[in-house]
């Protein structure tokens, strides 16, 4: 193939972008080209009539249903919200006190942790006493009335300032939330501030170059991971109960993982994107950062359902609902990753042990376990970045054009690195997903869902994007199959360890029983602060 530098070099000129020699050096010393050749030797092999992947689970059916009701009864779920939305009903505490609470906590913490883009204290405090009101009148909203909540700042929040993370938009002021903001509001949540994230999300570690990297609660000096760092760090460090993050590659899965944090991806479609800045159109999802698996179950209760302002929520499909959490696993068939075709190790010893522990725990509550090979894992991985960086690029090439310098380095150099594919490369590759799709998807023949490890380990140091952190989680956003990890317990170095369980389209339900049983077994993690 033609040197990728000279292609790029190339394609620059041709889209009337500066051709920066320092840019074109500093993209080959991070690698962003290094898929490149794999990516083109796979374009080699794929059916020149093959129907490309637009993300069609046509070949999933599902029945037509009508949308689930947001409001659970407070005995539904266990977990952190419900213990104290309890508290709120009997007086123990109220809104207006856990809001100060939590105002107080980030006032003391953030300094340090750097988790908040925006405070929004007085708009809290406003919200925490029409919610005091409206319980007291006898308006019960569900578990998440009253309590302190979170936002990435990725998402739309109405009369505040829409950065994604970046200088170019910092002046850009949302006029209407996001709808998963919306949900948020109608279900009585507090808001109490907007989060901390990679630039325009595009990065694993919270490195920004405009707002600074997010520390993890757990060690000060290591990453928190990205894109989703802010979300992670304020419901680790106990800031907020719950916060609102999105997952293109790992963004969702990664930060929950460095912090000791349950992270749910639902499947593709299930939360609605309006409002939210875009990175990758096919492979974005939004989802919670939570301490437990009842509250990630909560969440997401509240978060899902068709969306007008969203086509990618509108097909029909099972509504999610939480109730079945505590149901057991007895027969559920759980398929313990052996090999992913990359011919490597799939992490570190640490980890793998904390995997073979959350597996002996599903088997021990008598679910049955299997090992089982997905090769396509390597494949997807590097079908998955072409896609993202294609998708990244065609969204900001416009603005490339008129801004290039308030972009900062590794944003503007990895998103340029895109334009190094040659022309018909996007469809190509979406061929190339669909054969994947089509053989990847005979797993669930075998199991209902899958076990393994989310990172190989370690964690980076503060303000550096760990290497390979989205190789166990770009597939399945490339798949859209719904993925959660969760802690497992901690490493020799104090920090968290962390699995990663995935299920077929729209079998959150399953996912979360078992993660459900696995947090019995091996428990929660609080960072001491």
């Amino acid at each position: 193939m033609p040197d990728p530098t000279d292609r790029l070099r190339a394609n620059l000129h041709a889209v009337g972008l500066p051709v920066n020699e320092a840019d074109l050096a500093g993209i080959a010393a991070r690698g962003f080209l290094s898929r490149l050749a794999a990516f083109e030797h796979l374009l080699a092999t794929v059916d020149p009539e093959q129907t490309p992947d637009y993300l069609d689970f046509g070949s999933l059916p599902v029945p037509s249903v009508t949308p689930n009701s947001a409001s659970l009864p407070l005995s539904a779920l266990p977990g952190a919200i419900h213990t104290v939305a309890a508290q709120i009903r009997t007086g123990a505490t109220s809104p207006v006190a856990l809001t100060e609470q939590a105002l107080a906590r980030i006032a003391a913490l953030d300094p340090r942790l750097n988790a908040f883009q925006l405070v929004l204290a007085e708009q809290a405090r406003a919200a925490a006493q029409s919610a005091t009101t409206e319980l007291g009148a006898g308006q019960d909203r569900g578990p998440l009335h009253g309590v302190p909540v979170a936002v990435k700042d990725l998402f739309a929040v109405a009369g505040q300032p829409h950065t994604a993370g970046s200088k170019l938009h910092a002046d850009r002021i949302a006029t209407t939330d996001a709808t998963a903001v919306a949900r948020l509001r109608a279900a009585g949540a507090i808001i109490v501030g907007t989060t901390r994230m990679s630039e325009f999300a595009y990065s694993p570690g919270s490195n920004n170059a405009h707002y600074g990297p997010t520390a993890n609660p757990f060690d000060q000096a290591r990453d928190t991971g990205g894109s989703s760092s802010g979300s992670a760090a304020a419901v680790a460090a106990g800031m907020v109960y719950a916060a609102l993050g999105s997952d293109t590659g790992c963004s969702i899965r990664i930060p929950a993982a460095f912090c000791g944090l349950v992270g749910l991806k639902p499947t593709w479609g299930r939360v609605s994107l309006a409002g939210a800045m875009p990175l990758a159109w096919s492979l974005d999802h939004a989802g919670p950062l939570t301490r437990s698996v009842g509250d990630a179950a909560l969440m997401l209760a509240i978060l899902a359902g068709p969306d007008q302002r969203d086509g990618r929520t509108l097909q029909p499909v099972p509504p999610f609902t939480a109730d079945a959490l505590t149901a057991g696993v007895t027969g559920l068939r759980v398929g313990l990753l052996r090999d992913d075709g990359s011919g490597l190790p799939l992490a570190s010893p640490e980890q793998l042990g904390a995997v073979q522990r959350a597996a002996a725990a599903l088997a021990a509550a008598g679910a049955s376990v299997v090992e089982v090979d997905l090769p396509q894992l390597d494949t997807l991985r590097i079908i998955g970045s072409a896609i993202l960086a294609m998708e990244a690029a065609a969204l900001h090439l416009p603005w490339l054009r008129t801004h290039f310098t308030m972009y900062g380095e590794f944003m503007r150099q990895r998103v340029v690195a895109a334009l190094a594919y040659e022309a018909g490369a996007f469809v190509r590759a979406q061929q190339v997903r669909a054969t994947l799709r089509q053989s990847a998807s005979t797993l669930f023949a075998q199991v209902d869902v899958l076990l393994g490890p989310i990172f190989a380990g370690p964690l980076p140091a503060l303000g550096v994007p760990a290497a390979n952190a989205n190789a166990f989680a770009l597939p399945f956003n490339c798949l859209g199959w719904p993925a959660l990890t969760q802690p497992a317990g901690l490493g020799s170095d104090g920090l968290p360890l962390a699995v990663q369980l995935v299920a077929a389209p729209w079998q959150e339900a399953s996912l979360l029983r078992a993660a459900y049983v696995v947090e019995q077994a091996l428990g929660l993690l609080t960072p001491e602060l």
